[in-house]
């Protein structure tokens, strides 16, 4: 295939998950009836319905690990065929994220307890974002965008308690210290 032919192939993904979402009966926007670029109150409303968010940075980092574990193990590939995997692996998270049973499940955690899952402009925008980092990912050195990831998650860390390594972790168990510790937050 041509990098023009995994490109397309990386947009109907994207407009595959808009669609999918739709179905699944996510809004297309804030329910609130604007759209704001940026929401930073985590534990409200319009958190996963705006254009981005706190949670827009662990995206950014999806994209860094992408690149990295598909080149590593699929050194071969071409980088458009790498980057629409990537895209299909992100656009099937943001789908499997959206669904009740994971929505639910993360109404559990501290700091989503209100959680109704990310709306399709949100949703599409994570999956940019995730882009944004592969791109980051494949033109800065190594340590450059491992430098980005790891100042990102200490960033968000510090500024709301969560990031993606809490994320992963309170997916499978969250810890009561770490519950603790998110709750005294708000």
């Amino acid at each position: 295939m041509t990098a023009r032919a995994w490109l397309l192939l990386g947009a109907l993904f994207i407009v595959a998950q808009a669609g999918i979402l739709y179905l699944l009966g996510q809004p297309a926007t804030c329910e609130c009836g604007f759209v704001k670029v940026w929401e930073s109150a985590v534990l409200s409303s319009g958190n996963s319905q705006h254009l981005s968010d706190w949670y827009s940075f662990s995206h950014i980092i999806h994209g860094v690990i992408f690149y990295a574990l598909l080149t590593y193990f699929f050194p071969r590939m071409p980088l458009f065929a790498r980057f629409a995997f990537a895209v299909g692996i992100e656009v099937a998270w943001e789908i499997l994220e959206n669904t009740p049973m994971v929505i639910e499940h993360y109404r559990e955690q501290a700091l989503a307890q209100g959680y109704v899952g990310d709306s399709i402009l949100n949703s599409v925008s994570d999956t940019l974002m995730m882009v944004g980092g592969f791109i980051l990912a494949w033109r800065l050195p190594a340590w450059a965008s491992v430098a980005l990831c790891i100042l990102l998650e200490v960033f968000v860390m510090y500024m709301i308690r969560d990031g993606l390594a809490l994320n992963i972790v309170g997916f499978v168990y969250t810890p009561e210290f770490i519950a603790s510790w998110q709750s005294s937050a708000q």
